[in-house]
């Protein structure tokens, strides 16, 4: 059996750090949990778990990530990026297991649920996303929200899937996507800007979603009128997507996430432009003023 090394970065993850470590129990050599900085038992849990814990402060996912990376340059190893809240499926457990194929990465599908209920429609299942990779042929994009793993090299497919269930409740969900607008304002600036690095996977490769979704987003959906085009999205994904099909709860997703957060980081992107605007501010003062974020270089990468 391949050599495995499972990533997941945490922060207050008492509610799902042991599911997702039971989840891949079958296959991984190594867990190797990245804390910033947790208040409750996560660390604790995730020892009595079996996992290795190191620590880093937070910046973004992309440079904890990476920065998890670097702890284990070098080792003959593929990784596993999980997240906390995530779990893997049998189905995927037993295909990593049987083997994996001479590539630089796997993608498999991403199953969503909210506040307990599979999202079966709306365009958002299934979602292909490349979790699996050798070491050192693969990293995150820089970016501070929204980022995908790049690899360098052949990628091949598993059918088996990961679920995304976390079950905390409605208002950490509505504080995180508050925080998730933010950084992604963050972003849009910058690609207009330039007052950051910025990777990004997007480009016409139709065997990539992830790549083609980002090139609509950048090329398509940035040109439309702010506000306008959250509608636009909300209604493309609820109706001609069949948003509408999903359950109760996972019909309550769509809205939140489809339309409501899509707004949320429009009036914010209107907001601090305005500053800029109003005070003859640049971006990277705009942001730190309105959005309460310090821009700060990044940590150069080094090996531990």
């Amino acid at each position: 059996m391949n050599d495995i090394t499972v990533i997941i970065l945490t922060r207050n993850e008492a509610l799902h750090i042991e599911r997702a470590i039971a989840s891949v129990a079958a296959f991984a050599t190594r867990v190797l949990v990245i804390d910033s900085g947790a208040t409750d038992n996560t660390v604790a849990l995730a020892k009595a778990a079996g996992a290795e814990v190191r620590h880093n402060p937070w910046t973004n996912y992309a440079t904890q990530f990476n920065w998890a990376l670097d702890q284990i340059a070098g080792q003959d190893t593929w990784v596993f990026r999980l997240d906390a809240d995530e779990v893997v499926t049998p189905e995927l457990a037993a295909q990593i297991k049987a083997g994996l194929p001479d590539v630089a990465g796997i993608s498999i599908g991403r199953q969503m649920c909210f506040m307990g209920q599979p999202i079966r429609h709306g365009g958002l299942f299934p979602i292909r996303v490349l979790r699996l990779f050798r070491n050192g042929r693969g990293r995150v994009e820089d970016r501070w929200m929204d980022e995908h793993t790049i690899v360098d090299g052949p990628v091949a497919g598993f059918s088996g899937c990961i679920i995304d269930d976390n079950r905390n409740n409605l208002d950490w969900w509505i504080a995180k996507h508050n925080s998730y607008a933010s950084r992604e304002v963050i972003d849009v600036l910058n690609q207009e800007y330039g007052f950051l690095p910025q990777e990004s996977i997007g480009g016409l490769r139709p065997r990539d979603q992830a790549a083609v979704k980002r090139w609509i987003k950048e090329h398509a959906y940035a040109r439309l009128p702010g506000g306008l085009r959250a509608g636009l999205y909300f209604i493309y994904r609820y109706v001609f997507q069949l948003g509408f099909l999903d359950g109760r709860k996972a019909r309550a997703f769509h809205v939140l996430q489809g339309f409501w957060y899509r707004y949320l980081v429009d009036t914010k992107l209107m907001e601090v432009r305005d500053y800029i605007t109003q005070h003859d501010a640049t971006p990277v003062a705009a942001i730190e003023a309105v959005l309460g974020v310090t821009l700060t270089p990044l940590p150069e990468r080094v090996a531990a």
